[in-house]
């Protein structure tokens, strides 16, 4: 029973960590349409990761956690600026010009991201001749189709439009023409697709780290803390002005959803996704990403109301086939590599 359970920990894991990273997700767009600046949510939620884990790694890490290093900063700074602060603003700048539920939709292409990233590095091999080295290939190409459909391909719409239109009467966005609107979602269909190209980079990163410096509450919270540094330097660089009203939150969703955000999503979330990036590796980690789309499109129609196009659909459903067809072509070529092992330390144990 106990060894069942620790099979399962990481599935059951991952599961709660898109669970929660989904209401970030619908919570952080609720917010964005009050026009808080994207970049303000990015800094507050980080400083509020930083403090909730910070006793939290003291308490619990303190007697076994070793020295940081020169060299062990420097990663964690660089795994931040990557996974963090770059990632977190083109995500939520391309989520500002779209929809939750759209923008859910390119986060199914980490896997295939972190997959053709771990080529160069020998972390992932292909083999043409093997089924799951062709499945491999063929996946990767199929997300890659959905992903394209996503950005280019928009289609008609597939919900109540009177109803949509109901819900977004005063609402600028609502209020623009319909070239404006495709501009806008062409602009944001590139940021999001760029902002997950460097969340697949950071669970090759974190994978490294986790390796010299195993302690997951200890370096997300310095990640954290990092973060929080490079989103304000990114506020002074991209700002002209700097209006000190911006970085008040004038209402209770405000202040819930970046609290939320912070000690939930860049918190336990984080630390989540380390801990089976060090057990199960990254492309078993980013491949539970598509559960985050799944659980937004419950809570999307219901709460933001947002409209839903057949181009959505079709790039979504690509997306996901193609990233089981990778996975299954992964474990298909492990399976593979465990027969031929077995097979080896037979005929070894045969020799005399």
């Amino acid at each position: 029973m106990v060894n069942c359970y620790g099979q399962w920990k990481p599935v059951i894991a991952m599961i709660g960590v898109n669970l929660a990273l989904a209401i970030v997700n619908v919570l952080l767009k609720l917010t964005l349409d009050k026009g808080v600046h994207n970049l303000v949510v990015v800094t507050y939620r980080q400083s509020i990761s930083c403090v909730f884990l910070t006793p939290i790694a003291f308490f619990c890490e303190r007697k076994s956690r070793p020295e940081l290093t020169a060299r062990l900063i420097c990663n964690l700074f660089f795994s931040a600026l990557i996974g963090v602060t770059f990632t977190q603003y083109l995500f939520l700048l391309g989520l500002q010009y779209t929809s939750a539920t759209y923008a859910c939709a390119f986060i199914n292409m980490v896997p295939v991201y972190t997959f053709l990233l771990a080529l160069p590095f020998g972390l992932e091999k292909v083999s043409i001749r093997s089924k799951g080295g062709i499945a491999k290939i063929l996946g990767s190409i199929i997300c890659i189709g959905g992903a394209l459909s996503l950005t280019l391909y928009k289609g008609m719409p597939l919900t109540n439009q009177h109803t949509h239109a109901t819900a977004e009467i005063g609402n600028h966005d609502y209020m623009m023409s319909a070239a404006k609107k495709r501009e806008r979602w062409a602009l944001g269909s590139v940021l999001l697709a760029a902002g997950c190209l460097l969340w697949a980079s950071w669970f090759l990163i974190q994978a490294k780290i986790g390796k010299s410096y195993p302690f997951q509450y200890s370096s997300t919270a310095i990640l954290s803390f990092f973060g929080a540094i490079q989103s304000a330097i990114l506020i002074l660089l991209t700002e002209r002005s700097i209006n000190m009203s911006m970085w008040v939150l004038k209402g209770n969703l405000e202040i819930l959803s970046v609290t939320y955000a912070g000690a939930v999503g860049s918190g336990l979330c984080y630390v989540g996704m380390s801990w089976c990036v060090k057990q199960k590796g990254p492309l078993f980690t980013s491949a539970f990403t598509p559960l985050i789309q799944i659980f937004v499109a419950m809570l999307d129609f219901s709460t933001l109301h947002e409209q839903f196009y057949l181009g959505s659909l079709v790039g979504s459903v690509l997306v996901i086939v193609g990233m089981y067809v990778l996975l299954w072509g992964k474990s298909n070529d492990a399976k593979e590599i465990g027969m031929k092992q077995t097979q080896a330390n037979e005929e070894a144990a045969d020799v005399p």
